[in-house]
C-alpha cells in the first residue's frame, strides 16, 4: 500500500549516497550476511526491508525541543556490500566500513545475521564492544554464533578486541550453555544478564557498559534484535519469550549511541522473510536505526 504524502510530515529514510571525501555525521551500509547462519535464514533480505520500513516513521524527536534528525545530521546511505560472506566478502565489508568510518562519526550497518559484527567492528577500528544480545556469540568456527570470539581470537592482531573491554547485555537463561558462560568469565568479559538489566535499570547498565568498553577510544555496538521478547520479534529465529521489551531495547540503543566513543553499530539477526504479517520485527529494526541517529544527535 502506498504511503500518504504530506509536505508537513516528512518521512525518514531515502538518504543520499555519500560523496567521496565528504565528512558526514552518519553513514548507513547494508551488510547482508546469511550463508554461515546456524539456523536457516533469509537475513540477506533484511537491509532492503529496513529501508522500506523507515518511511513509515518520521525523523522527528518530540523533545522538547523538537528535533528533525534530517536537519540536525548529515546522513548518507552507501548501499549494500556485495556477497559479504566468506573470506573475500568479509574483507570487502571491512574495507567498505573502514572507508566510511573515515568520513562519518557513526557507521550504521544493516544486517544480515550476526556474523556481520566481525567485519564491521574491524573496519571501524573498534577497541571496545557492547552487545545487546540474548547469546554470547563465543562459539568456535565461523558462523553467526561466533563473531565475539572471532574479534578476540581470529582478527589480525592489531584489530583484535581485548575481552576485558567487552560487555554483553541481555544474556538470557535457557539460551546459552555453561561452557560458553565459563569462556566469557575466563576471558574477563562483563556479562549483564537479562535479570540484571531489569534489577539495575537501563541508566546504570549503560553507564557501566560505557565505562568498561570505553577504556579504549572506539566502541562498536552490536544490536542483536533477538534480545527482545519473541512476541515483539518473531522475525528473529533465536528470540526467546520473556526477553527485553521493544521500548527497553530502543532506550538502550539511544543511550549507548549518545556516547561519542561509539563509532559504529550493527543491527543483526532479523530475518525479514520470517517476520509476522505486520512486519513488527523489521519495523523495530528500523526504529533502532532512528534511535542510533537520535543518540548521535544528542552528543
Amino acid at each position: 500500500m502506498a504511503l500518504s504524502h504530506d509536505e508537513l510530515w516528512p518521512r525518514a529514510g531515502s538518504w543520499p549516497a555519500p560523496v567521496a571525501g565528504e565528512k558526514v555525521d552518519a553513514a548507513i551500509i547494508g551488510i547482508p550476511t546469511w550463508r554461515t547462519s546456524l539456523s536457516p535464514t533469509g537475513a540477506h533480505a533484511t537491509p532492503a526491508a529496513i529501508r522500506d520500513a523507515l518511511p513509515r516513521y518520521s525523523a522527528t524527536l518530540m523533545g522538547p525541543p523538537v528535533v528533525d534528525l534530517d536537519e540536525a545530521l548529515h546522513i548518507v546511505d552507501a548501499g549494500d556490500v556485495h556477497e559479504p560472506d566468506g573470506d573475500e566478502g568479509i574483507e570487502r565489508a571491512v574495507a567498505t566500513v573502514r572507508e566510511l568510518a573515515e568520513q562519518a562519526r557513526l557507521v550504521i550497518a544493516l544486517g544480515g545475521d550476526n556474523s556481520l559484527t566481525y567485519p564491521v567492528a574491524r573496519g571501524a577500528g573498534a577497541d571496545g564492544l557492547i552487545t545487546l544480545d540474548a547469546h554470547f556469540d563465543l562459539r568456535d568456527g565461523v558462523s553467526n554464533g561466533s563473531p565475539v570470539r572471532r574479534l578476540v581470537q581470529d582478527a589480525p592482531e592489531v584489530e583484535r578486541v581485548d575481552p576485558t573491554r567487552i560487555v554483553q547485555i541481555g544474556i538470557a537463561d535457557f539460551a546459552n550453555s555453561g561452557a560458553y558462560a565459563r569462556r566469557a568469565a575466563d576471558w574477563g568479559i562483563r556479562v549483564i544478564s537479562l535479570d540484571e538489566v531489569r534489577e539495575k535499570g537501563i541508566r546504570a547498565v549503560v553507564a557501566e557498559a560505557l565505562a568498561i568498553a570505553g577504556a579504549g577510544s572506539r566502541i562498536h555496538l552490536d544490536v542483536d534484535v533477538d534480545v527482545v521478547d519473541r512476541s515483539m520479534a518473531p522475525g528473529c529465529p533465536a528470540s526467546v519469550p520473556g526477553g527485553l521489551a521493544a521500548g527497553e531495547l530502543r532506550a538502550l540503543v539511544r543511550a549507548i549511541a549518545a556516547d561519542s566513543r561509539v563509532v559504529s553499530a550493527d543491527i543483526a539477526e532479523v530475518d525479514a522473510t520470517a517476520d509476522a504479517d505486520d512486519a513488527r520485527t523489521v519495523r523495530l529494526a528500523a526504529l533502532c536505526v532512528l534511535e542510533l541517529l537520535a543518540g548521535l544527535a544528542s552528543r
